[in-house]
């Protein structure tokens, strides 16, 4: 039978979602807020739209179920290197590519491109690191 949630390291799931908080709270705060509000047309000192506890929480609940299907198509005990590698795939290949795909048809720009899918294939290296560390 294959994995099921039974086989999923919870503790590793919540780290890794911690992680890609973490990662974003840098990554798009001192290393690219400018640079990512500028290429959406926002004003970086502009105070934040919506209720930050709505925003903050739906984004990590966002990145809790990620990492939790990471989790499970990974399976358990993940050898460390293909763990990491097959984050760095899917952040690359499935996620950031295909918001190449809707960044091209809403004409937006190959910064903010890299930006986004900058962050979202660190997300998945990072799942793929702590997933494949913590058995």
């Amino acid at each position: 039978m294959g994995p099921n949630f039974v086989d999923v390291n919870w503790l590793a799931v919540i780290a890794a979602a911690v992680s890609a908080f973490l990662l974003g709270g840098l990554w798009y705060g001192p290393l690219f807020k400018k640079a990512w509000c500028r290429e959406n047309g926002m004003d970086p000192d502009a105070p934040p739209k919506g209720h930050p506890a709505k925003v903050f929480g739906t984004a990590f609940i966002a990145a809790l179920i990620a990492a939790a299907a990471f989790a499970i198509i990974l399976r358990p005990d993940p050898p460390l290197f293909i763990a990491v590698h097959a984050g760095f795939l899917t952040g690359l290949a499935y996620v950031a590519m295909s918001f190449g795909i809707n960044y091209a048809f809403a004409g937006r720009s190959f910064k903010l491109w890299l930006i986004d899918g900058g962050y979202h294939t660190l997300q998945f290296t990072l799942y793929g690191l702590i997933l494949g560390l913590w058995h």
